[in-house]
């Protein structure tokens, strides 16, 4: 014959168990949210990055022509006028 008790604990401890899986489903849940949410911030950062780079190089180019001197203009006399357009 067979000497076996019921665990009086198992049905608390089953309730738990499924408790924390059902928790554990909403971190997961959670989780991919918030790996999606970073994924569109990465990819508009990268986005916004090309844009600046294709900026800085257009500026750079821009002030490394010929025409675009460092040497500063002769100042003008101080009591001239501007001249109108």
């Amino acid at each position: 014959m067979l000497n076996w008790r019921r665990d009086p604990d198992y049905e608390q401890r089953k309730m738990q168990h499924e408790w924390r899986m059902k928790q554990l489903a909403k971190d997961i849940e959670q989780i991919e949210s918030e790996t999606e949410r970073l994924r569109q911030v990465n990819a508009r950062l990268r986005q916004q990055r090309a844009k600046e780079k294709a900026w800085r190089t257009s500026v750079e180019q821009f002030f490394s022509q010929p025409e675009c001197s460092s040497t500063p203009h002769p100042p003008t006399e101080p009591d001239s006028k501007p001249s109108s357009p």
